[in-house]
């Protein structure tokens, strides 16, 4: 297919996107709204050139993204989640097929959890008395960099994992 270097070129933009989140949230607390902005224009590209269907793939794209602001948005109001991670996560669901994204959402929870334990241990041995900042933009990055290796890139592209 004529649109493969295309896809895969969008797929290592959204690579460096994520890790440019991972970063930035590590050391700032804070994904940038450019940032997020980017990674949700660039999936009506990634959509053409994986040759993705009106009706019912890019609908399923858009109402997965929908509904993922949607219940991230009640997150936020309770002060369970980042604004920047709403949006993170929101963007990667335009990207990301609805069959991938739940696997996401696993990993992105798993990898949550041991980030939880290691910040909350770091916290506990600097005697810090102030609410925990949990970077979670590292685990939805962590996650989305796992989905699109696992799901996105043919295995024989990926060195030590070709027969």
């Amino acid at each position: 297919m004529l649109d493969e270097p295309i896809k895969y070129a969008l797929l290592a933009a959204l690579a460096i996107g994520l890790l440019v989140a991972a970063f930035t949230d590590l050391k700032s607390r804070r994904i940038a709204n450019w940032l997020n902005g980017a990674i949700a224009l660039g999936a009506p590209v990634f959509w053409y050139a994986d040759g993705l269907s009106l009706w019912p793939g890019i609908a399923m794209q858009i109402g997965v993204a929908v509904a993922t602001f949607l219940l991230l948005s009640i997150l936020f109001a309770l002060k369970a989640m980042g604004g920047g991670d709403v949006k993170l996560l929101t963007a990667l669901a335009l990207w990301i097929a609805p069959a991938h994204f739940l696997k996401l959402l696993v990993m992105m929870a798993l990898l949550g959890g041991v980030l939880t334990l290691v910040f909350g241990a770091w916290h506990v041995m600097r005697r810090r008395k102030d609410r925990i900042a949990i970077p979670y933009g590292v685990a939805i990055s962590a996650a989305g960099l796992w989905v699109i290796a696992s799901f996105y890139i043919p295995q024989s592209a990926i060195p030590g994992l070709s027969g």
